[in-house]
């Protein structure tokens, strides 16, 4: 990255409030909706995927730490009550170890992916992925899964995307949506996150991939500023209706995607 210019790095720490912002305030996303604005400043997923794979370790485990406080101060006020109704955990581990069977192995052939395809093939085919749940968060019909080979199968493609770019989450919510409880969905997310993302950052360890540290040093502030905007958008929207704001959200990822796309051809 030394030799981006001081705009780029400009829109760089932006986007990377914005990627906090939507990690902490949808629980998900904050790679499919900022990469590809990184990479429209510079086409090289293996500058960013490292970043964003140190923010995801340290903001997830935060977060589901967070959580796992919460449901321990309601279980205790509610003893205090005389309530004898227990708490479940904040993380449907269940679910959780089921749908880690289904995606280790896809998980790590898309490892291999990344470090093995050119860059500008990966970038395309994040590109396209993202342009097509830009069009069902437009449309207001994402992805939702009710059927168990349906549900195999989007883990399979979640876990192999999210190996060769860390923006399957889209895939993976589309199942835990409907197999994990409302008030367990966001932090068993984040452990999900967690542990898929441990296993890229050895990959990149064990292939010498550059983790750009230098850069986590300002980065990391970034996506922390975001992440707390995020945090009290989350709290607002707990019981809100959320449909305009992901057809927002759509309509400029797909502007985005067609344009980086475009860009991609006409080099």
């Amino acid at each position: 990255m030394e030799h981006l210019l001081w705009w780029q790095f400009a829109l760089i720490g932006v986007i990377f409030i914005w990627s906090g912002f939507v990690r902490s305030g949808l629980g998900f996303g904050g790679a499919v909706l900022s990469l590809p604005f990184l990479l429209l400043v510079e086409n090289s997923p293996l500058i960013f995927l490292p970043i964003i794979s140190v923010h995801l370790l340290v903001f997830s485990s935060w977060i589901a730490w967070q959580g796992s406080r919460d449901a321990k101060a309601k279980a205790k006020l509610a003893a205090e009550q005389g309530e004898t109704t227990e708490t479940p955990s904040n993380i449907d581990w269940r679910y959780l170890k089921k749908a880690l069977g289904i995606m280790i192995v896809p998980k790590l052939i898309g490892v291999f992916g990344l470090l093995t395809l050119p860059s500008d093939i990966v970038t395309g085919v994040i590109f396209i992925i993202v342009a097509v749940f830009a069009v069902s968060y437009i449309l207001n019909k994402p992805f939702y899964s009710n059927n168990k080979i349906l549900d195999t199968i989007f883990l399979m493609l979640g876990g192999y995307v999210s190996g060769t770019s860390l923006i399957g989450a889209p895939l993976i919510v589309s199942v835990f949506a409907t197999k994990v409880s409302r008030y367990q969905l966001r932090d068993t997310l984040f452990v999900l996150w967690f542990i898929l993302v441990l296993i890229k950052m050895s990959s990149f360890l064990i292939a010498g991939v550059d983790l750009q540290l230098i850069h986590q040093l300002w980065l990391l502030p970034c996506a922390f500023i975001g992440h707390i905007c995020g945090q009290k958008f989350y709290n607002r929207i707990q019981q809100a209706e959320t449909a305009i704001f992901f057809r927002f959200i759509g309509a400029a990822l797909l502007i985005v995607c067609v344009f980086g796309i475009y860009t991609s051809l006409a080099l």
